[in-house]
């Protein structure tokens, strides 16, 4: 059984609102279902099994964000049985944040990734949560990768996706 597409923003809202804003562990928990996953992508960090999530959250992500941390949506596509949203997070690196830069200290930097979360539903709850991010341009923006030796864009990515007037294929030899 599904719900109406047309909560289902409203649902994952909810899902996000308890993670970044309330910082509520137990608050996030209520919104999954009961056998939950989540995979950060890149990093390949997250949880499968209700356990296993609470158990991530609890210990690698919720409280593991800087304070200034700002989640702006791009776009939302919903379907019959999930979403998909298309955010910007942008953030100072002042705290360890393990589920994202795992082993990485503080850098002190500022941060405007582009990221894409997936997420499917059961009924009202959030069955799984698949969360995408270029993390060579996060690293490059904490300084940690040089973009002199590799093709790759730091927070140019962010810039080009909010004004489609700035220069694209700057990566290519000319």
């Amino acid at each position: 059984m599904t719900s109406d597409p047309k909560h289902l923003g409203a649902m994952f809202d909810a899902h996000t609102a308890a993670e970044f804003v309330a910082k509520d562990l137990d608050a996030t928990m209520a919104t999954m279902g009961p056998a939950p996953h989540v995979t950060h992508v890149p990093t390949m960090t997250g949880g499968n099994g209700a356990q296993a999530v609470r158990d991530f959250y609890g210990t690698w992500f919720i409280g593991h964000w800087p304070d200034d941390t700002v989640v702006t949506l791009l776009t939302r596509t919903i379907g019959e049985t999930g979403l998909v949203d298309e955010v910007i997070i942008t953030f100072t690196h002042d705290c360890e944040m393990p589920a994202i830069l795992p082993g990485v200290k503080p850098t002190g930097r500022k941060v405007a990734i582009p990221f894409v979360v997936a997420v499917g539903f059961e009924g009202d709850k959030v069955a799984y949560e698949r969360i995408y991010w270029d993390q060579a341009s996060l690293l490059v923006q904490l300084g940690l990768l040089d973009t002199g030796k590799l093709p790759v864009a730091g927070g140019e990515q962010t810039a080009r996706l909010l004004d489609p007037s700035l220069p694209s294929n700057t990566l290519i030899p000319k």
